[in-house]
C-alpha cells in the first residue's frame, strides 16, 4: 500500500504537481506522508495549493485539508 497527496485548488480541482514544479513522493505509510506536508507545505502554499487530500492507495483517509493559517 502506498500513501500519496491530492494537491487541490480553493475551489477543490486537482492540481498536477509537475505543471507547479514539485514532486510528491508516495511513501510507504501515513507517518511518512504526513512528515513530507508537514516539511512542504508552505512551498505548496506559495505555488497555489489551497488544500490537500491524503489518499492510501486509492481510499481517501482524509481531506481536505487547507494549507492556509486564515
Amino acid at each position: 500500500m502506498t500513501w500519496h497527496w491530492r494537491l487541490e485548488d480553493s475551489s477543490g480541482a486537482a492540481v498536477e504537481p509537475s505543471s507547479i514544479g514539485v514532486e510528491v513522493p508516495e511513501a510507504d505509510n501515513q507517518g511518512d506522508a504526513e512528515s513530507w506536508l508537514g516539511e512542504n507545505w508552505r512551498e505548496l502554499l506559495d505555488r497555489g495549493v489551497a488544500q490537500v487530500s491524503l489518499f492510501e492507495d486509492e481510499r481517501k483517509a482524509y481531506g481536505p485539508m487547507g494549507l492556509s493559517a486564515s
